[in-house]
């Protein structure tokens, strides 16, 4: 069985819209895209650059997929192994993907069967709407949230309506000198509850 792994960049109001530029996803009249850039530093490239090196298998959204053939196929010098390693696509419309080594996932019955498939593990990055279809079914293994100093008020949030109660363990954490959180949360179970 594969493990999927969720990646976002998050505010502290839990926004993961338009992380990385003002064009990246402005769906929503959204009008902060580039909102990690200021906070961006030494701490962050280490922790991308290690999250990058262990990806063997990506699970995204189509409009992530959309956003990423437009650029990181000829941009491997940063992740020279991004073409190589399976691409898994959640999409009822892709009928001819482009990106080499791409998959189309057409429904929740197909996810269910990729993750308990063999192979490598997946990561997930961006994907707000897919993250709400695998939280939704119990489909996230870890969370490796990136939590910037930040509210934005308004955009896509992470936990949104595929939420479900469940339990979490803190595995690694760290703080950049810019004020990030970079905290990994590992699946722990049923929420428990006492009283105080």
């Amino acid at each position: 069985m594969r493990k999927i792994f969720v990646l976002e960049f998050i505010t502290m109001d839990g926004v993961i819209q338009g992380p990385g530029g003002p064009e990246e996803d402005t769906s929503g009249n959204f009008k902060y895209g580039g909102w990690v850039g200021p906070y961006f530093d030494k701490v962050g490239n280490q922790e991308m650059d290690k999250q990058m090196k262990e990806t063997y298998g990506l699970l995204l959204g189509r409009k992530t997929y959309d956003i990423w053939t437009g650029f990181w196929p000829t941009h491997t010098e940063m992740w020279p192994q991004v073409n190589k390693i399976t691409k898994y696509v959640v999409s009822k419309t892709l009928k001819n993907p482009t990106w080499e080594n791409t998959e189309v996932i057409k429904d929740v019955k197909e996810l269910k069967k990729l993750k308990n498939s063999n192979g490598p593990d997946l990561q997930v990055y961006g994907s707000a709407d897919l993250v709400q279809t695998l939280m939704e079914n119990d489909l996230v293994d870890e969370f490796w949230l990136k939590i910037f100093p930040v509210t934005l008020g308004s955009g896509k949030r992470l936990f949104e309506k595929g939420t479900i109660p469940a339990a979490f363990t803190l595995v690694e954490s760290k703080i950049s000198p810019s004020g990030v959180i970079y905290a990994s949360y590992k699946r722990a179970g049923d929420v428990k509850t006492e009283s105080i």
